[in-house]
């Protein structure tokens, strides 16, 4: 039995069933693509950034479109001057928006993988249905071979239930833990950086935006110009 034919025996039952395998198919590759660690938590920053303050300016645009991460830190960088606590309330709130952006899509990831075998379920329960029916018919036992591949087929929604909610169940777990591994990483380099500013005694100069680019200029992550490269 191919999977057309299979399409077929399920009934119109494996219709729900396939757009939830497309659907939880989407979801796996986009949040895979998305839920890199060193595009949202690259390593190094933190101490990237205690580098940058120790020079005297931290270029808050650089740091904005550097990662996710990079975002966080500049939120609690640009409170600095209230004190401690001002940064740390800042830095869990950015942080909470990150994290609920991470786990974007993972309840319906979820969700398909709950209902999908329910779905089989019921497409079997409905096929056994009619089989039963059949068999209490008049010409119930002169059919035994079509009631033998009715029942058969009333099997495949149960399977191909199965098969789409497992997938989806081993994803939904292993994002879930991704998640959590990425928002501990965020959570050490954000407290590296409130650590360092406690005990930093002078000035925080921050620049608020990219400067203005010339001929063959560009702004650095400190927000100073880099020497002009002469072109042959």
């Amino acid at each position: 039995m191919d999977m057309m034919e299979a399409l077929i025996a399920g009934g119109w039952l494996m219709l729900p069933l396939l757009g939830c395998s497309l659907l939880a198919t989407v979801i796996i590759i986009e949040r895979l693509w998305t839920l890199r660690a060193g595009r949202i938590a690259p390593r190094g920053l933190g101490q990237e950034v205690c580098t940058l303050i120790t020079r005297g300016q931290v270029n808050l645009y650089w740091l904005e479109s550097h990662s996710p991460l990079g975002g966080v830190l500049a939120a609690g960088l640009r409170n600095a001057r209230l004190g401690h606590e001002q940064v740390r309330a800042r830095l869990t709130e950015a942080a909470t928006a990150v994290i609920h952006d991470m786990e974007r899509f993972l309840s319906p990831l979820g969700t398909i993988a709950a209902i999908a075998p329910l779905i089989g379920l019921l497409g079997t329960v409905v096929g056994m249905i009619e089989v039963f029916a059949v068999i209490v018919s008049a010409e119930g036992a002169s059919r035994a071979g079509e009631l033998a591949g009715g029942i058969s087929q009333a099997l495949v929604t149960t399977a191909a239930g199965l098969t789409v909610a497992i997938p989806a169940l081993m994803f939904h777990r292993y994002f879930q833990r991704r998640v959590e591994d990425i928002t501990v990483r965020m959570e050490e380099q954000a407290g590296q950086v409130v650590e360092f500013l406690a005990h930093y005694g002078e000035d925080l100069t921050l620049a608020e935006r990219q400067e203005p680019a010339r001929d063959a200029e560009r702004v650095e992550a400190d927000g100073r110009l880099a020497p002009e490269v002469k072109r042959p």
